[in-house]
C-alpha cells in the first residue's frame, strides 16, 4: 500500500514542481472554498473523533487539540487564503554570478518533493500542511493519528476533490488514515520516494522518528518553554505576559510551561500572580522557597518533580522557580530547555540583551510572550511545524523552508580549463 502511495506521491511532485505560482494559488482557493461549503460534514466527523477520545479517557488538552468549531474550520480555510496571498519562493534566485571564463551560476529555490508529515490528534494541521507544500509544489503523505482517523479521512477527502476541480493530480495529498503503527515504520523506511519527515507531536514521536527513519528527520515541536520574571520588570504588565503565555492556550508547544522568578521579587510579586490567576485556575509546582511562598498563599501547589521541569504540562499547570539572577536563569534554561521559546521580561536592556545573546533557542522574546511562536504571527502563513534544530529549517517552518534549491549554470559551449 505505502509503496503504491509513495509512487503516486513521486509523479504528482513532478506536476506540482512546474505549475505556476496561478495554477496553485486556484488550488488553494478552490480548497478554501470546498472547506467552508462542506463544514457540516467536517464538523459531523470529527465529533465521532471527540466521542471516540473521550470514551478511551483523553486528557482535555488533547481533546482540545482535536476539537474543530465553526470557528476554527473557518479561521483553517482563512489560512488557506493567507497562503495564497504570500510570496512563492519556488524559482526565486537566491544569488549567483558570472565566472571569469563566462560561465553564468545561479543559485534557484526548487520544491523539496515529498514530504512525509506524522503528527497527532491536530487535525488543523492536515490542512496547514496540503497547503503549504502545494503552495511550494511538494506532493504530502500525512499520517495523522488514530484520535483524529474521521477528521483527518473527510479533510483529505476534501482536498482530493479540490485539486480535481482544479485540474491537479489528487494523489499530491494523500493520507495513512489505518491506525495500524508498523506502517508508520514503513513510511519512516521509504526513502525511494519521500525526501523529507516531519514529525509534529510529543517528544515520543520526535524521538522514534529521529531513531528509526531513514530519510531525514526534521525536529522539534517539544516546547519546554521559560519566562523570567527579572527584578527590574513592570510587575502589571508582567502579569499580563505571564496569564497569555499560560492560559490562552495550554496545549500548544509555546505555552509557557517553567515560570523563573528572581528571588529578591518573588514574596511580593507571587502574591500578585497568585490573585491574578486565581480565576483561570492554574495549577503551580514547585519546590524550595517558591514551594512554601505558595503554600503560604493558599495557592493550589504541589511539590515539583524533576522530570517535571523537563516536559511539556499541555494544561493549565505551571512550574515555578526561583533564581538569584540572570545567570541562574540561563542555566536553568541551557538545563532544562528544549530549544524552542524562551522569553525575559526586564527594564534592564543590558540584560535583556545578555539574554538574547546567551539563549540558545529557536525564538527569543524580550518583553513578550512566547505564544508569537507560530508561522501565522511570524507572517509565514499556516506553519508546517516549529523547527528545534539547526540545520536547514529552525523556528516556525513557512514557505522557504519548504524548498531546497539547485545551481543553474549557463555557458556558450564553456569547458573547464
Amino acid at each position: 500500500m505505502l509503496e503504491e502511495m509513495g509512487r503516486q506521491a513521486k509523479q504528482a511532485a513532478f506536476i506540482l514542481a512546474q505549475l505556476s505560482t496561478a495554477q496553485k494559488n486556484h488550488a488553494l482557493k478552490i480548497i478554501a472554498e470546498q472547506l467552508e461549503m462542506q463544514s457540516a460534514a467536517i464538523l459531523a466527523a470529527n465529533q465521532l473523533d471527540i466521542a471516540t477520545a473521550r470514551e478511551n479517557g483523553l486528557s482535555e488538552a488533547l481533546i482540545d487539540r482535536l476539537l474543530l468549531t465553526p470557528e476554527r474550520l473557518q479561521s483553517i480555510a482563512n489560512d488557506v487564503r493567507h497562503v495564497i496571498s504570500l510570496a512563492d519562493p519556488v524559482g526565486k534566485i537566491i544569488d549567483g554570478g558570472v565566472l571569469d571564463n563566462g560561465l553564468k551560476i545561479e543559485r534557484i529555490r526548487t520544491p523539496l518533493g515529498v514530504i512525509g508529515t506524522i503528527y497527532e490528534a491536530r487535525p488543523n494541521v492536515t490542512i496547514d500542511v496540503a497547503s503549504l507544500c502545494i503552495k511550494t509544489g511538494n506532493a504530502v503523505i500525512l499520517r495523522g493519528g488514530k484520535e483524529t482517523r474521521h477528521s483527518n479521512e473527510i479533510l483529505v477527502e476534501v482536498v482530493q476533490q479540490a485539486l480535481r476541480l482544479a485540474g491537479l493530480p489528487p494523489h499530491a495529498v494523500q493520507a495513512i488514515t489505518d491506525p495500524n503503527r508498523d506502517l508508520v515504520m514503513q513510511l519512516l523506511k521509504l526513502d525511494r520516494y519521500v525526501d523529507m519527515i516531519i514529525p509534529r507531536g510529543g517528544a515520543g514521536l520526535h524521538e522514534l522518528c529521529k531513531q528509526h527513519s531513514t530519510i531525514p528527520v526534521i525536529v522539534g515541536g517539544v516546547g519546554v518553554c521559560h519566562l523570567f520574571v527579572e527584578q527590574s520588570a513592570d510587575q502589571q504588565k508582567a502579569l499580563e505576559v505571564i496569564s497569555n503565555a499560560k492560559t490562552q492556550r495550554p496545549s500548544t508547544c509555546n505555552t509557557l510551561e517553567t515560570l523563573l522568578l528572581q528571588r529578591s521579587i518573588a514574596e511580593q510579586f507571587l502574591q500578585r500572580l497568585t490573585d491574578y490567576l486565581k480565576p483561570k485556575k492554574v495549577r503551580y509546582h514547585a519546590q524550595g522557597d517558591a514551594l512554601h511562598l505558595l503554600q503560604a498563599l493558599n495557592a493550589d501547589v504541589s511539590l515539583v518533580q524533576e522530570q517535571e521541569l523537563a516536559q511539556e504540562w499541555g494544561s493549565l499547570d505551571l512550574n515555578v522557580v526561583l533564581v538569584d539572577d540572570i545567570e541562574q536563569a540561563i542555566a536553568h534554561i541551557r538545563h532544562y530547555g528544549t530549544g524552542h521559546s524562551e522569553s525575559i521580561l526586564t527594564e534592564n536592556i543590558a540584560l535583556g540583551r545578555q539574554f538574547i545573546r546567551q539563549v540558545d533557542a529557536a525564538a527569543v522574546y524580550l518583553n513578550a510572550s512566547p505564544r508569537f511562536t507560530d508561522g501565522g504571527q511570524f507572517g509565514l502563513g499556516a506553519e508546517v511545524a516549529v523547527s528545534t534544530q539547526k540545520l536547514h529549517a529552525r523556528g516556525p517552518m513557512g514557505l522557504e523552508a519548504l524548498t531546497s534549491y539547485k545551481w543553474v549554470c549557463i555557458g556558450d559551449y564553456t569547458s573547464r580549463a
